[in-house]
């Protein structure tokens, strides 16, 4: 098949296949590459329109290649979008012989009855050198603290075998050591949280991008009057994604701004009525089929002094994860409750729960409960929720039942300007 038959609007395609900065392939059912933009040409070494019409093998180390075909007619036969070598390192082949370390995820489509794969390749070299230097970072801070602890415990064992009197001086030399050793683990928790939020950073980016560029690249086949259904589908998913997208730099730079000292707020006065009929509009798009938000519609509207925009990145997040823990046809409630001193705000779902081991640690930053580990997020959302509200006076307070679901309850001061 030729590139102009794949893709009939050059233009479009230009726009959405040749600006990505990860290398695209596509390839048909026989393992054919019948497009590549120019990141993956360069990432493979080879020159604009090179790989055409050449088999996938080719960018596949020869040790990999008797079993990728029968992986390929298994994948393709499931149908299922997914990271290709979950678990395991993948390696791709350039022009040259050299071999390189890469993240794939795999996207199956169809187009006019014919099947085909779109690939998204991350050349992941500089990654893996990281973690390198990263690991050997963490061995060498392990010896340090065997070399520091041997050379304060035969400081103590001196201390011991000249003068009883030398007791508060060796309660100080184990004080030190306490410290030191405390310094030293927590230096190699930040080098492993780094690690670990950088390859959380990558795959939680990756996967909504992937479904947005397909999805953008299939509703442009959709021209005609009576395929209007497929293109509200796409255009659907790909609203669902760049929100879902925004919702994650919104909690990254709420992370930013809180370590960095800058998390100062900024209090204004702002309508509580327009604060809910805003974060249930952003909610709405993300809604699973048969899901509904119940919520006080005609609720007294009365002014608030808080910070607006923190406030609406809380319950936004709390509902968030209402729809995404929910099943369909369920009914989410949205519950508001205005005192004269506080405000409440609580957030009842029917979704899977939380198991009781993990409600302790379910506000710890990066923590996601053994049962929601499957479905996409960074697990820091709660934590940010939670610390803002503690320095806005406010509190936050659950209670969840595991298959039966959840009830979060957030209550904010009412200041006075």
């Amino acid at each position: 098949m030729e590139q102009n038959d794949f893709f009939k609007n050059k233009n479009v395609f230009n726009v959405l296949f040749e600006a990505a900065s990860e290398g695209i392939i596509v390839v048909d059912a026989s393992q054919t590459v019948i497009a590549a933009n120019g990141a993956a040409e360069i990432m493979f070494g080879y020159e604009k329109g090179e790989l055409l019409g050449q088999p996938l093998n080719l960018l596949i180390p020869r040790n990999y290649r008797p079993n990728h075909g029968k992986h390929f007619n298994h994948f393709l036969k499931n149908s299922e979008k997914r990271q290709m070598g979950h678990g395991r390192d993948l390696h791709g082949l350039k022009k040259d012989g050299a071999k390189f370390p890469v993240e794939a995820g795999l996207n199956p489509f169809e187009i006019d009855g014919k099947e085909y794969v779109m690939s998204l390749i991350i050349d992941i070299t500089v990654r893996k050198e990281n973690q390198r230097q990263i690991r050997e970072l963490n061995t060498q801070l392990e010896e340090k603290i065997q070399v520091r602890t041997k050379e304060l415990q035969e400081s103590v064992e001196k201390l011991q075998s000249v003068n009883l009197n030398l007791e508060d001086e060796i309660q100080k030399r184990k004080a030190a050591e306490r410290k030191i050793k405390d310094a030293l683990q927590k230096e190699k928790e930040l080098n492993e949280l780094k690690t670990k939020f950088l390859s959380l950073v990558s795959h939680e980016f990756k996967t909504p991008l992937s479904g947005i560029l397909t999805s953008a690249t299939l509703a442009e086949k959709y021209t005609k009057t009576e395929q209007q259904e497929k293109r509200e589908k796409h255009l659907g998913t790909i609203r669902n994604k760049v929100h879902y997208l925004n919702n994650i730099l919104n909690d990254f730079l709420s992370i930013e701004r809180l370590e960095t000292g800058k998390g100062q707020y900024k209090y204004t006065s702002f309508s509580l009525k327009r604060l809910i009929n805003e974060v249930v509009y952003n909610a709405n798009i993300t809604l699973k089929h048969g899901q509904e938000i119940s919520y006080p519609k005609d609720i007294e509207d009365r002014m608030l002094y808080q910070d607006e925009k923190i406030l609406e990145l809380i319950l936004s997040n709390l509902l968030g994860n209402a729809i995404k823990y929910s099943p369909e046809d369920t009914l989410i409630k949205f519950r508001v409750k205005a005192a004269e001193k506080q405000v409440s705000f609580v957030v009842e779902d029917e979704g899977i729960g939380i198991p009781e081991k993990d409600q302790k640690h379910i506000f710890e930053r990066y923590f996601r409960a053994e049962n929601a580990l499957l479905d996409q997020g960074t697990g820091i959302g709660l934590n940010i929720a939670k610390t803002h509200l503690e320095n806005l006076g406010g509190s936050i307070n659950f209670v969840s039942k595991q298959n039966k679901g959840t009830t979060f309850t957030v209550k904010v001061p009412i200041l006075t300007p």
